[in-house]
Formats: structure tokens, sequence, C-alpha cells
């Protein structure tokens, strides 16, 4: 009888050591958080959509160090209350995504953080907006990230400063706030890479007898030398000689080991029925002959990355399907078919995107599901949205079994619907947990 007391202590023992050990390791992690914002001199944060904004955080954290300022980049959804405590120079890069919106990265930073009240009022730091004049709400993201910062008692180091589509003259008037803080203005000049020469190989209407707008299947190759690399998911830039100030990206729909590099594009239209200046250029102005000046962007945030070995879900409309298929193939080429594709489109007959491939595809189990919404096939509009809830169980099954949502189309309409029905069905809080992993990510424009 005398055992029974002796194992109870000794379980009690054993409980009571793990619940120590279990707090000294918590302890030490969120020390640590705590300490790594505190180590470093600054940090530079990034709210990124397509990568830009990242590229600008690491340049100017290079610039800081360059002073021999000890300089920690980090993504804005990384940033919670502790670690906004622990820092005391910040510099923020912040992209700002349609109509004025976060972008992905910073939408539980907006949507949680930016809703509290913080005493930042030990906190110094600077705003660098990165935007698009076309849309209404100009840099509506940064702008409002600066607001929110300033009302919390944060004071600027210097004044907010927005640009315009990459404008040239604001990155530098940001360098050279950036090197006076390094305290070195000798550093050279951010130099976007150049664009390069390419010719039209080839140029397929895909949509013939379509109500939308025509689409064209564009094939490029370079004028001389050797076809670069480029990875699934990444961009390519044109810029059209009606006006290359502003240029045009586009999802890349090939890869490299293809020959050529391709592009879904559909031929915009201003409001005197004029073509848009790049895709004008790409789908019927420029001949075999003429250059097309082009230059390659990565897209870190879109490609596959450390999901390349998780089954994939692709959702997307129209010239959406331009990212997806890139993503598709390279798993495709390496014998991955855990592949589920969801598209949507107007008329099957007439807007069927790639529609021998696809099939190709989904016939020989390199799809394992092919769905697709032709909204006006039916008296009914039905969507790509609609499609995916009709999915419900099988997208949480594919979720469980570890899959990455990758979505590509346009911004009004199809990813708004698309985000509404994967919240319904997964639930704002798997979503959310979701796009901090990196398996929910978007490419919409």
């Amino acid at each position: 009888m005398t055992t029974e007391p002796l194992r109870l202590a000794g379980a009690l023992a054993f409980i009571l050591g793990w619940l120590g050990l279990s707090f000294n390791m918590w302890r030490v992690h969120r020390n640590g958080r705590a300490a790594e914002a505190q180590d470093a001199d600054w940090l530079v944060v990034h709210a990124s959509q397509t990568g830009s904004a990242e590229a600008l955080a690491k340049r100017s954290a290079e610039l800081l160090a360059t002073g021999g300022l000890a300089a920690n980049t980090v993504c804005i959804s990384s940033l919670d209350r502790d670690r906004l405590a622990g820092a005391t120079r910040v510099l923020f890069v912040a992209s700002t995504y349609g109509e004025g919106d976060a972008p992905d990265t910073a939408a539980q930073f907006a949507g949680r953080l930016m809703a509290a009240g913080l005493d930042l009022s030990h906190l110094h730091y600077a705003v660098l907006a990165l935007g698009d004049r076309n849309y209404a709400n100009f840099c509506g993201f940064g702008r409002a990230l600066d607001a929110w910062l300033a009302q919390q008692g944060a004071t600027r180091l210097f004044d907010r400063i927005d640009v315009d589509r990459g404008d040239a003259t604001a990155l530098a008037a940001w360098q050279h706030h950036v090197g006076r803080l390094a305290g070195t203005m000798d550093a050279p000049d951010w130099d976007a890479p150049a664009y390069g020469d390419w010719r039209i190989v080839a140029r397929t209407l895909e949509n013939p007898g379509s109500a939308g707008a025509p689409l064209y299947r564009i094939a490029l190759a370079p004028a001389s030398g050797a076809l670069p690399d480029w990875e699934a998911g990444d961009l390519a830039q044109v810029s059209p000689p009606s006006d290359p100030e502003h240029p045009r990206e586009y999802s890349i729909a090939s890869l490299p080991i293809e020959g050529r590099l391709e592009l879904l594009v559909r031929l915009q239209r201003r409001e005197d029925g004029s073509p848009g200046a790049a895709s004008g250029w790409l789908c019927g102005q420029a001949a075999g002959g003429d250059i097309v000046r082009l230059r390659l962007r990565a897209h870190e945030r879109f490609r596959l990355g450390a999901n390349a070995q998780r089954p994939l879900i692709a959702i997307g409309n129209g010239s959406g399907l331009a990212g997806l298929r890139g993503l598709l193939k390279a798993r495709i080429a390496k014998g991955q078919i855990d592949n589920w594709l969801l598209f949507g489109e107007r008329n099957q007959i007439h807007d069927f995107l790639l529609r021998d491939e696809l099939q190709a595809w989904r016939d020989d189990g390199q799809l394992a599901h092919l769905d697709l919404a032709f909204s006006r096939d039916q008296a009914e509009r039905r969507y790509v949205q609609d499609v995916l809830r009709d999915r419900a169980d099988r997208l949480r099954a594919w979720v469980e079994r570890g899959a990455a949502i990758y979505v590509c189309g346009s911004l009004q309409g199809m990813a708004g619907g698309v985000h509404e029905a994967l919240q319904a069905i997964l639930g704002s809080a798997q979503l959310d947990a979701l796009a901090q992993e990196g398996r929910y990510r978007r490419d919409v424009y």
C-alpha cells in the first residue's frame, strides 16, 4: 500500500518540473523576441504584396549598415505589441493594394493592431508609401499607417514619402534621408534593373467571339543573347514606347525550360476607346520585328517556395490563369500531381482559355481536379467562388492535408468573392493562420 503515495509524489514532481520547463521556454522565447528588437539599432518593416516593398526595405537596411548601424528587416506580419514596445527606431516601407487597402501581409496588423490604442511615444519612425495615382486612394495604406503611428504618439524622423509607380525622384529622396540617418551620403543611387530588348515570336487570340475584351497569348524571346532565368510566379514588366515612364506588370505564364516567355494579356481600352499603352502595344501594334522593352521581376510572395511540396489549390479567373499556369507547369514538370485548379470566365464556347492543355493535364492525372465556372452559360450568374462553396468538403480536406491556396486574377469581384467563400468555409481564424503561414497567397489586380 505504500507504493501508491510514492507514485503520486513522483507524478506530481514530474508535472511541476514539466510546467517549470514550459514556463522557462516561454519566457526565453518572449524575452528573445524583445531582445531581437532591442539588439538592432533599427527595424526596417515591409508591408509588401508583389515584393517591391520588401526589396526596398532590404536596400534601406543595407544602407543603414554602411553607416555601422545594425538593422533587422522584418515583415509587418511579424510585428506585434511586444516588438513595437521594444523598438525605438523603425522605418516602414508600405505598399497599398487595390483601392487603398493594406497588402495581404499587413491584413492582421491593420485589422487588429491599428484598431487598438498603443503608447508609442518612445518610437521614432518614417514611412515610405508605395502606390499608383491611377487609383483614387493613392498610397492609402501608407498614409493610414503614418497617421496611426503619429496618433499613438510616435515621432516622425522625416515626412512620409509617397511613391507613384516606382518614381525615381521619390525613391532618391527616401535614399537621401536614410543615408543621412546612417551618416553616409556617398552611397550609389539605387538603380532599377535595366530593360532588355525582346521580340514577339507568337501572338494568338485566345477568346475569339467573346463578349469580353480580346485576350492574347503572347510569346516573347530576347532580341539577342540567352533566355534569362525566372521562377513560376514571377512578373514581366513592359515599358510601352508611348508611355515608357509607366510600365505595366504581367504574370509570367511559362517556364524557362519552354524556351520562351509567355504572357496572357487582355486588351484594355481607355474611356475614349483608344487602346491601353502597354496592352495595345503587345496585343496589336508591335510587329514581329519591333523591340519590346521588358524586364523580369521576382515575385517572392507568389513563388512556390516553402509550399513546393504541398498540395496546391489554384484559383483564378481571366488573365489570372497566366500566373496559375506557371505554378502548375512547374509542379507538373517535377511529377507533382496533387493539383486542383478552379477557374472562371464568361462563356465556355469562347472563353475556355488554354482548353486543350488543361483538359490534357486532367485526363493524364496531372490535375487531380479541374473545376470551371462560366458565369454566363446559365440564367443565374455562377462564379468561381460559387464552385468553391460547392466543393467545401473537398477544400477542407485538402487544407487538412496541408494544401496551399494561390489566387490570381481580378481584385474586384473574383478575389473578394473567393476570400469571402474561403472565410465562410474555413473560418476567419483558420484563413488568417494560413496567410500567416504563407499557405494563402494572392496575386490580384
